[in-house]
């Protein structure tokens, strides 16, 4: 007994690998299916459109990250340790193809509305698992919380901004910019 394919899935797998293989331009309603191993027509049906797809992969790939960090940032460890661990989550999700995605995505969402409310989503997404990190972190180095929202949008703005500029090759002041952040940090670390 042969089991069914989950359509829906199938697509999003299929859709992911061509987004990090070749880019948004490299699909269409016929190369999902070729590579779905699908017919063509289910794409509609279950999606209603190549760019419901898109986004729905982009939903995806964005949750399990943010699991992953939700998981880490409540690790009882401290700040510090966190902050390590989720810099160093940025190789990691380099070769996994996620910011390629985000790039091409955020792209083509400059022009598409539907595309720039499924982008707001994901940014609220970010936004959620950073500002319940940073308020944790407020309560342990003694930091007001009115600083979170400001503190968010930095690491979410220079986050995007390595990511875009490791994708075309360029890393300079990287290790520098996170080394002021880990000195930053262990300044305000509470006295033992």
């Amino acid at each position: 007994m042969t089991t069914k394919p989950d359509i829906r899935l199938a697509f999003l797998d299929a859709a992911e690998r061509l987004l990090i293989e070749e880019g948004l331009e490299g699909i269409s309603t016929r190369r999902l299916a070729r590579e779905a191993g699908l017919n063509h027509g289910l794409v509609h049906y279950y999606f209603g459109t190549v760019d419901n797809l898109i986004l729905a992969v982009f939903e995806r790939f964005t949750d399990r990250l943010a699991e992953r960090q939700r998981a880490m940032y409540s690790a009882d460890v401290p700040f510090l340790e966190k902050w390590r661990t989720a810099m160093g989550y940025m190789d990691e999700d380099l070769a996994a193809g996620y910011p390629k995605i985000w790039a091409e995505l955020q792209a083509a969402a400059m022009n598409d509305a539907d595309l720039q409310r499924g982008f707001r989503r994901v940014y609220a997404t970010w936004r959620s698992v950073l500002t319940d990190a940073f308020e944790d972190a407020a309560r342990e180095y003694g930091v007001s919380d009115a600083a979170v929202p400001a503190l968010v949008t930095l690491v979410m703005t220079f986050t995007v901004g390595m990511f875009n500029e490791r994708l075309v090759g360029v890393d300079t002041g990287h290790a520098e910019l996170l080394a002021w952040f880990e000195g930053a940090i262990r300044a305000m670390e509470p006295a033992p």
